[in-house]
């Protein structure tokens, strides 16, 4: 993928960001969550420009961003497809849905797609158990799938 994330354009808008954050309890989190949308990722010279502008240890970013799964340090491609494993997806063929998606993207979860449109996850719970076998692909739910529902889904991505 090569997007130029490191724009002056990108750092003012997280400035902004940071600007309407500052003083207020708790800006940590807000912050990170518009910077990943600004940038598609929080790498190491976004968390410094958090962590100077909010005095906020660099240790202390960088845990919070490696902790939560909501945020990567890589940047992701254009749709984000996250297959839910936890258990009750698993137990119901979340795997084979995985496989199928992985197959049709010609990418490992884990992995964003040659061309940068794609990235795959491998989720951990993500709290829809009635409806598994979960899949997400950016803000979209997709429920009680079965891998032949797979193509039609991803039809309108392709």
């Amino acid at each position: 993928m090569a997007k130029d994330i490191f724009t002056e354009e990108n750092f003012q808008k997280l400035q902004n960001v940071i600007n309407e954050y500052k003083g207020k309890q708790g800006p940590l989190m807000p912050v990170l969550h518009e910077g990943q949308k600004i940038f598609g990722c929080l790498p190491l010279e976004v968390q410094k420009k958090i962590s100077e502008s909010l005095k906020v240890p660099l240790s202390e970013i960088y845990g919070v961003v490696t902790f939560y799964s909501q945020f990567s340090l890589e940047p992701q491609g254009d749709y984000v497809i996250g297959v839910c494993l936890g258990t009750a997806c698993y137990v119901k063929n979340a795997q084979p849905i995985i496989d199928k998606i992985s197959k049709m993207i010609d990418t490992k979860a884990g992995e964003t797609s040659q061309d940068g449109k794609f990235t795959l996850v491998a989720t951990r719970c993500i709290g829809a158990c009635g409806l598994a076998p979960v899949m997400t692909i950016n803000e979209e739910v997709y429920g009680r799938l079965k891998v032949e529902d797979v193509p039609g889904i991803m039809e309108k991505y392709l």
